[in-house]
């Protein structure tokens, strides 16, 4: 498999999709991370500021948002369904940049998202398990089945992994609605207050979303030549 052409094909254009993503997204953050936002905001402050004025469905926004803290790691930021808690990397909660309140914003929009309830927030929840045991028994199965050239275990492999690739594509709509609930926030609220504040959140944003583009566009190539490899062997 390694000296297939076609697969030597596929790690460059995967290498290539993936590395113009984010290098896209690392210098979208560069740019917008040296410039103040019209708040005067850190990252954490944004946070905190969404948590008690925006809706969250019938939640309290201190239900919806359990605890704000710093995480280890540059981009690291997340939001954690299991105990509510928002985690962000120290250049965002501290740092008073339009890149800052965006990332900060975007991980109040999942928090929101979960406190509703949105149908592609609880389907990606219950695929999180599967998504991360099923690449590790996919690679095996294809592996064990092109060495013994037994097509059947190829394509039980390449149908489990389906089940990552179906993680990666239900997780765009979530990305991109957080995306879009973080601006109607910072909106609402008056957090974003000139025409540069919201030119730098929206690039920031859409440079966040070509990361999960980029992840999905892999992960369906990659599961389409599994699926050749079923056909070849």
């Amino acid at each position: 498999m390694l000296f297939d052409p076609l697969y030597i094909a596929l790690f460059v254009v995967t290498l290539l999709i993936s590395g113009g993503a984010q290098l896209y997204i690392r210098s979208t953050y560069g740019k917008w991370s040296r410039v103040a936002n019209g708040a005067g905001l850190t990252g954490g402050q944004v946070a905190a500021y969404l948590r008690d004025r925006a809706r969250f469905g019938d939640q309290p926004g201190a239900a919806a948002i359990t605890a704000i803290q710093v995480v280890p790691g540059d981009l690291s930021d997340h939001f954690d369904p299991r105990d509510r808690s928002l985690g962000l990397s120290a250049g965002v909660a501290n740092q008073p940049s339009i890149a800052a309140m965006a990332v900060a914003a975007h991980e109040v929009g999942h928090a929101q998202q979960h406190a509703e309830g949105t149908v592609f927030m609880r389907l990606r929840g219950l695929l999180v398990p599967a998504a991360q045991v099923g690449p590790t028994i996919a690679y095996g199965l294809i592996f064990l089945g092109f060495i013994f050239q037994a097509t059947g275990l190829i394509t039980i492999g390449a149908l489990v992994f389906g089940i990552a690739v179906l993680f990666s594509v239900a997780t765009l709509p979530v990305e991109i609605g957080a995306s879009r609930r973080a601006l109607a926030m910072l909106d609402s609220t008056g957090v974003m207050r000139t025409e540069q504040d919201r030119a730098g959140t929206r690039s920031m944003l859409t440079a966040a979303a070509m990361t999960y583009v980029a992840a999905t566009v892999t992960s369906v190539l990659t599961l389409l030549y599994y699926l050749s490899l079923a056909r070849r062997s």
